[in-house]
């Protein structure tokens, strides 16, 4: 009888190691390095929800850390010797990079020397300790009537639809040369600007996302990181039409 029972305990034992091993197996960790733009409205967690409200035959596990200090930049990321020891931890399936606001739509020369450098070292470290970890870089948006940061002599991110090309050619030259996939949530951000100009996106400081905008970012991450199309009942809060609007356009931008 003894021995019966043993067999059902190791049995049992045996399924739980199975199911537990599963759920790591399907359990993907993304790490979120950013700033303001990254922790507003807890846009990393909303990429948690949309995973785990998708329908069952689309369903993907995502575990999210972010280090996302107002105005961090990736100069000062990379100073920062707990999240340095973070991506060295080799645990990551995907790390996702947000540079300050304003930097990466500066002119060329600013960009080359303050922005790129530091995005390469940080890529660097991630494909060391992470070999099959994907880099996502997050392409930002323009603040809502131009550049508000401090620059000399550069008239051309003055206006909102200059500061989002640049932001956008920035971005796009970093995935480029690094191998990485750029999160376009900048071009998204555009089209809803253009097609419904009364959907509030910006937080009243005109740079910060609303809810909205937060959840905008948040589907266009995730729709980069699945790279097909998903239907979600997770609507933060946010009018449903609305909402599956915003899903729509992210998609269609990845």
């Amino acid at each position: 009888m003894m021995s019966i029972r043993y067999c059902v305990i190791l049995a049992v034992m045996s399924c739980v190691s199975v199911v537990a091993s599963a759920e790591r197996v399907d359990s993907l960790r993304v790490l979120f390095l950013g700033n303001s733009y990254t922790h507003y409205h807890d846009m990393y967690k909303m990429v948690e929800e949309i995973a785990s409200h998708v329908g069952q035959d689309q369903k993907l596990a995502l575990s999210c850390k972010a280090y996302a200090p107002g105005g961090c930049t990736f100069k000062r990321h990379l100073q920062n010797e707990e999240e340095m020891d973070a991506v060295r931890s080799g645990s990551w399936d995907y790390v996702v990079l947000q540079e300050q606001s304003s930097m990466p739509a500066m002119s060329t020369e600013f960009v080359s020397e303050n922005v790129y450098p530091y995005a390469y070292s940080i890529d660097s470290l991630v494909r060391v300790h992470n070999p099959d970890a994907k880099v996502i870089y997050y392409m930002t948006w323009g603040h809502k009537y131009g550049c508000q940061s401090p620059h000399d002599g550069y008239p051309l991110i003055d206006t909102y639809e200059g500061m989002q090309w640049r932001l956008a050619e920035s971005y796009l030259e970093m995935a480029y040369r690094t191998g990485g996939w750029c999160a376009p949530v900048g071009l998204a951000w555009r089209r809803v600007r253009d097609e419904r100009p009364y959907a509030t996106l910006y937080w009243p400081d005109c740079s910060h996302p609303s809810r909205l905008g937060s959840y905008l970012a948040a589907n266009v991450i995730y729709c980069t990181i699945v790279q097909k199309p998903y239907q979600c009942h997770y609507f933060a809060g946010l009018d449903a039409e609305l909402a599956e609007y915003i899903q729509q356009v992210a998609q269609e931008t990845v």
